[in-house]
């Protein structure tokens, strides 16, 4: 789950992490009256999406000007002008693609003095086990550029969980950055309050780019990104709260609401698969016989008819779907039940485009039989070979 920028700062202010004060806007009419509580000179109006490159995007609309979405202003006026200019309007980054995203929030936010910027991130390490640290003296909005031109200026490092973290990790990532004085000491003490933030908020990332050292040599954390793990958002209610659905797929955002696990693709077929390495095996033949994947969708091993309904539902409700293909291997999921679902589903939905079900395992053959007599129709997959180049040359005509 990803939260917003202001939402991350305020979480890292509350471990004592050293953020600039800022207010965020919802409403137009709001932004006068909060950029009104800061200090100038300077002000940081910053639109508020799930996505990085804000700095470098560019609106849709010719009405929210040509600036980005992360401008400066230089009174309280100009600061909510600029708010109101952001607000409603569809952000391109190079991370959203050519849809956007719309703007529903603004970050007013008291400005900085910069001397330099660096990067400084925590993330899982999934090859380990462990937490990585990665940091940078290249920090800012051309990172991406960095780490593919010159990666020598990226230090990586994980922490081991049986010695865990001590003041060395933190003077490494000092050293690293090339800090000195009263920073270094500051920085040590920022690697622990992140570390420690990091494990018992259950992150999955948290990026700080950049991480600048203001002219008295002091550190700050200018920008905060922070994502967490799905499986334990239920231990944080606290965190569940700051869930902006609006930034989310409304399709996987249907799907989370029936404990479904659904990832939206850019292809044609749509996929409804138990298990998620059967659905990776099935993404794999699907593009091995010449067409794209339009989603990842594992109903699970337990999954009911009424899940099934809704699983199909979702994928159908996709307008880039062409064709569906229904792989199942009945273990502790029953063909039957996967074949009352797909016959409920179609009934209720309509089916306009081609469906081919291949059913394997636990009562496979009534599984076959129920659909067989639905008077639907359904082409069947012999395997799973079979099943997909059926499904292609549907699609493909």
């Amino acid at each position: 789950m990803n939260i917003h920028e202001y939402q991350a700062k305020a979480l890292l202010r509350s471990y004592g992490a050293p953020v600039s004060d800022g207010r965020p806007v919802l409403r137009a009419e709001e932004a006068k009256t909060a950029a009104g509580e800061l200090d100038g000179p300077l002000w940081v109006v910053k639109a508020q999406i799930h996505a990085g490159g804000r700095g470098k995007g560019k609106f849709v609309e010719p009405e929210a000007g040509e600036k980005g979405g992360v401008r400066l202003a230089r009174s309280v006026s100009e600061a909510a002008e600029l708010a109101k200019q952001m607000l409603g309007r569809t952000l391109v980054t190079h991370q959203t693609g050519p849809i956007g995203k719309q703007v529903n929030r603004i970050y007013i936010e008291a400005g900085s003095d910069i001397a330099r910027e660096l990067y400084l991130a925590l993330l899982v390490d999934r090859q380990t086990s462990r937490i990585s640290f990665v940091v940078s003296t290249e920090g800012g909005m051309d990172i991406e550029e960095v780490a593919a031109k010159t990666p020598e200026k990226i230090l990586t490092f994980s922490v081991d969980p049986a010695t865990g973290l001590s003041d060395f990790h933190g003077r490494r990532i000092a050293y690293a950055l090339k800090l000195e004085g009263q920073a270094v000491k500051q920085c040590v003490q920022l690697v622990k309050t992140l570390y420690r933030a990091f494990l018992e908020k259950d992150m999955e990332m948290l990026e700080i780019n950049p991480l600048v050292v203001t002219p008295e040599g002091t550190l700050k954390v200018l920008d905060a990104k922070v994502s967490f793990d799905n499986n334990a958002i239920y231990r944080h209610p606290d965190i569940l709260a700051l869930r902006d659905e609006t930034e989310e797929d409304p399709k996987e955002l249907a799907a989370s609401k029936f404990d479904l696990n659904y990832i939206a693709l850019d292809g044609e077929i749509g996929c409804m698969v138990n298990g998620a390495g059967l659905a990776m095996a099935t993404m794999d033949i699907i593009k091995l016989y010449g067409a794209e994947p339009a989603n990842f969708l594992d109903v699970g091993g337990g999954a009911t008819k009424e899940k099934v309904t809704e699983a199909f539902k979702i994928i159908t409700s996709d307008p880039n779907v062409k064709g569906i293909l229904v792989n199942i291997f009945g273990g502790i999921m029953r063909c039957d039940i996967i074949a009352e679902g797909i016959i409920a589903a179609v009934k209720e939905v309509g089916l306009q485009v081609p469906l081919v079900v291949r059913l394997e395992g636990t009562n496979v053959e009534k599984g076959k039989e129920i659909i067989a007599n639905s008077g639907l129709n359904v082409i069947a997959g012999d395997n799973l070979s079979d099943a997909a180049q059926k499904i292609v040359k549907a699609v493909k005509g």
